[in-house]
């Protein structure tokens, strides 16, 4: 975490400039300390059953995700030798964050997160088609109410994709918007609808992820009993 939030503090020229050193001192401090842990974990992966073979055991536990994370954390380390480009060290660097899904509450939370996600699958992916039809069909409206009067913004369905997207999502931006009588409708039916549209995939997750919590509960007080 510590890697990260001088990663992205390092992004603000002010302070880059007058920390320079420090923030240098920490990338190799830290670098190392992951090379070595991610060595470690190398050596000692044949202890699992599922890697007992010293040559392609390792191999095969060096190529699971949390061994790719590992050796993600140390890389900025080896591409400082290689004398790889700035921004790319910075973009491995933030990356580093992916490490935390491994530990403690957020790795919990994560695991509720893909079952609901599982368990619902089926509505989620109802909701999604749902979602996608209403986004094309007011693209369509719209490129036919405001297609000539506004050509830049919803001359085609692709540009007034982007209007209905944002129009969905309740994001607004303002940059683009009707200004016909008719358009002013349709866009306001495609506003009152997007409150049924995010509201149904966000009922569904929300429900998923209560019964994983539930469910998460229930097995930790089984294997407590």
């Amino acid at each position: 975490m510590i890697t990260v939030i001088a990663a992205a503090l390092e992004t603000e020229p002010s302070i880059s400039r007058g920390y320079e050193s420090i923030t240098r001192a920490l990338e190799l401090i830290f670098s190392g300390l992951f090379l070595l842990e991610y060595l470690a974990r190398v050596w000692v992966c044949v202890e699992d059953r599922r890697y007992r073979r010293p040559l392609r055991g390792r191999l095969k536990y060096m190529l699971t995700p949390a061994a790719l994370l590992d050796l993600l954390a140390s890389l900025p380390l080896l591409l400082g030798f290689w004398g790889a480009e700035s921004l790319i060290l910075r973009l491995v660097r933030l990356l580093r964050l992916l490490r935390l899904t491994r530990y403690g509450p957020l790795a919990r939370a994560l695991h509720h997160v893909v079952s609901a996600v599982h368990s619902r699958q089926y509505e989620l992916y109802v909701s999604l088609i749902i979602a996608f039809s209403m986004i094309f069909i007011s693209s369509v409206a719209l490129y036919w109410v405001e297609g000539e009067v506004q050509p830049e913004a919803f001359g085609s369905i692709p540009r007034a994709m982007w209007w209905a997207i944002i129009t969905f999502t309740t994001v607004g931006y303002g940059d683009v918007y009707p200004v016909t009588s008719l358009g002013k409708v349709f866009a306001s039916v495609t506003a009152l609808s997007s409150i049924a549209l995010v509201a149904m995939p966000t009922g569904i997750m929300a429900s998923a992820f209560s019964d994983a919590m539930r469910r998460g509960k229930d097995e930790i007080s089984h294997v407590r009993k």
